[in-house]
């Protein structure tokens, strides 16, 4: 066989196969105001270092004209390539490709580099761009799903599994982004529901644009089924690559630590005052995070979402810590079922991949009322709980203000297994507020008796003081020390080595 022909043959098809669905779908893509597969995952990547896998898979269908429609690489765009010099496993549905529809053979394509990565070590990020399922192969492409499906189930807690929602996501499809750690969407780019507008209006009548119905803002601030979301495909695609600098491989590795720069020992001036005299006067919880954290560089999750508690990653010396602090500034900063289910699923990936939380409480206890408890408040707040006791992690808690009630014990009180609790001088921890306590212990008293008694018990349980006299705080801090005596507490328990009881699973509360 002649060597030129053989080398022209494999040019062709790998020319093919960069083309994808031809020159005319990929302007349509860009018109669209979308990048191309290939495109999306040079941004992702560090320059040079993507390696395809089954770039020449094709698909196997010869119903209603398939035959006939035979593409290299069959929509979807598989490999590996680092990100900051580490490596990750990636896969991209080519939406000019038979509009990214999943078929049995690239859905085997998808499981192999899943694959891959578990057997790796490596974190996995998928860019989603699809009309879901192929239809012109029946269950076959509904069963490439749910293989899908189970490597995203048996790679949970071992490796990072990122998702990009970057197009549509309809259908069964959504269940493999809400499988993975966290999802990105780009605002009026991205849609994900499970049953599109038109079916909704058939089934309930209901008149609804698919924006509405499953767009970013939708998914990022109402449902909390997207963790991050961005104006533009290129700004999402960096702050992808932002988040993995935060992460370890996999569950077998601890999270990069960073040279630091910031004076571990830096006094925090400000904390002094951040908190108001007045206990029912509001202040922003990120007021205390920015200011400690190094740099001041705070990579919030879910800033949209039950605002009433904030999570995110940061470093203390250089590293990686998990942040959960209750936000004062936003409903007072109770527990609420949003809240508890956004916190606990950020305690357990913290927990997943050997990341110490630090937790700040200023938290007067749950949200009250008719909708929260027929709604399940017990059920999800005991999500937080079971969350902070199964955690190996270190744990470090400062209280800042108010820790009240079973909201205390929840927000990873000593008792649940927090290794150091610290508070401020203005800590008040109590069963309930002095307001709430008077009105049940003098019940039949005056209003000069429940006043006289309520400056009693302020007296009593408006400081840290009982609390450490019993050992359920570690250490009164002054506000100015709370970076060093975070990050002091954080290095006593870097080798922390604690395995709970041996079991298949525990059962959480779901």
């Amino acid at each position: 066989m002649n060597r030129e022909n053989v080398y022209a043959r494999f040019e062709e098809l790998d020319r093919q196969a960069n083309l994808g669905g031809g020159l005319d779908k990929i302007e349509r893509q860009h018109a669209s105001g979308r990048m191309t597969a290939r495109e999306r995952i040079d941004a992702l990547l560090d320059k040079g270092t993507f390696c395809e896998i089954d770039k020449l898979v094709n698909h196997r269908c010869t119903r209603f004209g398939m035959d006939k429609k035979q593409i290299p690489g069959d929509g979807v765009v598989c490999g590996y390539g680092k990100v900051d010099g580490r490596m990750v496993f990636v896969y991209a549905y080519d939406f000019t490709v038979h509009g990214g529809s999943l078929s049995e053979t690239n859905a085997a394509k998808i499981v192999k580099v899943q694959q891959l990565a578990l057997k790796t070590g490596a974190p996995i990020i998928g860019l989603n761009d699809s009309g879901g399922a192929r239809i012109q192969e029946g269950v076959s492409s509904l069963a490439g799903f749910a293989s899908i499906f189970y490597q995203n189930t048996m790679a949970s807690g071992v490796i990072p599994q990122l998702t990009a929602i970057l197009g549509p996501c309809a259908g069964g499809a959504c269940y493999s982004p809400a499988l993975t750690d966290f999802i990105f969407m780009v605002e009026e780019k991205s849609h994900m529901f499970i049953t599109g507008p038109d079916v909704v209006k058939a089934v309930t009548n209901e008149e609804v644009d698919k924006e509405t119905l499953g767009g970013a803002y939708t998914h990022g601030s109402k449902s909390g089924v997207a963790h991050f979301m961005y104006s533009t495909e290129e700004e999402t695609l960096i702050q992808m690559r932002e988040l993995l600098s935060f992460l370890p491989a996999n569950n077998m590795e601890d999270a990069p630590v960073l040279p630091c720069s910031d004076d571990v020992g830096r006094l925090v001036e400000p904390l002094q005052t951040v908190v108001p005299e007045d206990p029912n006067q509001p202040y922003d919880i990120k007021d205390v995070i920015v200011p400690v954290v190094d740099d001041n560089y705070f990579f919030e999750v879910m800033p949209h979402f039950a605002k009433n508690v904030v999570i995110g990653f940061a470093r203390l010396g250089g590293q990686t810590v998990g942040i959960v602090a209750n936000q004062p500034a936003f409903l007072a900063g109770v527990l609420d079922i949003d809240a508890s289910d956004k916190a606990a699923r950020f305690i357990r990936f913290c927990d997943c991949f050997n990341i110490p939380l630090v937790t700040i409480e200023d938290v007067p206890g749950f949200l009250p009322g008719t909708v929260q408890e027929h709604g399940g408040i017990i059920r999800h707040g005991a999500k937080i709980v079971y969350a902070y006791a199964e955690a190996t992690v270190p744990k470090v808690t400062l209280i800042t203000r108010k820790a009240y009630g079973g909201a205390y014990i929840v927000m990873s009180s000593k008792n649940t297994g927090a290794d150091i609790c610290m508070a401020w001088p203005q800590a008040e921890i109590a069963v309930m507020g002095a307001s709430g306590a008077v009105n049940i212990l003098y019940r039949k008293a005056s209003a000069e008796e429940k006043e006289a008694a309520a400056k009693a018990y302020e007296e009593e349980f408006s400081n840290p003081y009982r609390t450490a006299e019993r050992g359920l705080i570690d250490e009164v801090i002054m506000p100015r020390d709370t970076r060093r005596k975070l990050i002091c507490a954080l290095e006593m328990c870097r080798n922390k080595n604690q395995s709970n009881p041996p079991k298949k699973h525990g059962n959480m509360p779901l």
